[in-house]
């Protein structure tokens, strides 16, 4: 069987357990504002009513933020959850709603990749591309299906 086109492609875990506690406290400050390309999104358990704050890519379409994940704490937001999102040196509350559909997801990907080019997709994605170029739809639609990938579309609540 050939090697999948996308797999994961994350930091290590000691580099996140330095980096992220950094970005849960450079987020919430106006320092965020420079730190575009990431947000907060805090948000309480379904299950637990734990709060949590992760650190994450911020991908934008259309106007809206997008978080592209395969982590489980995804399932919070089944049904949609508000959170409190900072991002760009401001929070704000939003509604988070959880997108399952694999072909709904491999085309948010394939956009959101589109739009950075290989090398910062990769980056921003968390994910690793095989020979250096931007995945078809139709492999986008393996890996929604193979790695458990999902969107969480978060919309302004005014």
């Amino acid at each position: 069987m050939p090697d999948p086109t996308i797999d994961a492609g994350h930091p290590p875990e000691a580099m996140l357990a330095i980096v992220n506690p950094a970005l849960r406290l450079a987020l919430k400050t106006p320092l965020g504002g420079l730190l575009s390309d990431f947000m907060l999104v805090s948000f309480t358990g379904r299950k637990s009513g734990k709060r949590y704050s992760t650190p994450v890519s911020a991908h934008q379409l259309d106007g809206d933020l997008y978080v592209v994940l395969e982590a489980q704490w995804k399932y919070n937001f089944r049904d949609g959850a508000d959170a409190q999102v900072s991002h760009r040196g401001k929070t704000r509350t939003m509604r988070g709603e959880l997108i399952t559909d694999r072909s709904a997801v491999a085309g948010i990907c394939e956009r959101v990749a589109t739009s950075y080019g290989v090398k910062k997709a990769q980056r921003q994605m968390g994910m690793a591309f095989d020979g250096g170029r931007l995945p078809t739809i139709a492999e986008w639609e393996d890996a929604v299906g193979r790695m458990k990938i999902a969107v969480i579309k978060l919309t302004s609540k005014t």
